[in-house]
């Protein structure tokens, strides 16, 4: 078995660390156990916010509600310059990161990973963000629940990175 340089890397910064801590008396069970106190706190706020991103996920899978949505968009990406393959990829994923995995993955096995619409799908999976868990779990904390504006913005980026992403990929 081989270890890399890099695989030290965690276990240095682990030890690095209790050194610090050792000499400047910092009682690291007690800053241990305060931090997951504060943890708990958070799990519990976060929670209702990324079970509805879930459910409000699997639900659109199950009732085919992607399918619909990738019909009716279809002209706009064929528009666009995206290629149609690579549409439900760009549906998945603002909402849930592992059915853009597999969709990915799908992508990759029909067409390849050097063809033009898997280098599109690759970017466009590397150049997006999945829009409503992040920003479930960002504004579960804030007081002022206005997340109209940007998830729209968020949203809007996202597509319009996947246009110049496929544009790109033309001449790659």
């Amino acid at each position: 078995m081989s270890f890399s340089p890099s695989s030290y890397l965690l276990p240095i910064f682990i030890l690095l660390s209790l050194i610090f801590a050792f000499f400047k008396k910092i009682d690291l069970y007690d800053g241990f156990a305060s931090g997951v106190n504060g943890a708990i706190g958070l799990v519990f706020d976060i929670f209702p916010y990324v079970t509805t991103v879930i459910i409000m996920t699997e639900l659109m899978q199950a009732s085919g509600l992607y399918g619909i949505i990738e019909i009716a968009l279809k002209p706009i990406f064929d528009f666009c310059g995206v290629p149609t393959q690579v549409c439900s990829l760009l549906l998945f994923k603002p909402f849930s990161g592992s059915a853009s995995i597999a969709t990915l993955n799908e992508i990759f096995t029909l067409y390849g990973a050097d063809s033009y619409i898997g280098k599109c799908a690759a970017c466009i999976f590397g150049s997006s963000e999945t829009v409503f868990y992040i920003g479930a779990v960002y504004f579960s904390k804030c007081k002022n629940k206005r997340l109209k504006v940007p998830i729209i913005i968020s949203l809007l980026s996202t597509f319009i990175s996947c246009i110049f992403a496929c544009f790109i990929c033309k001449f790659i």
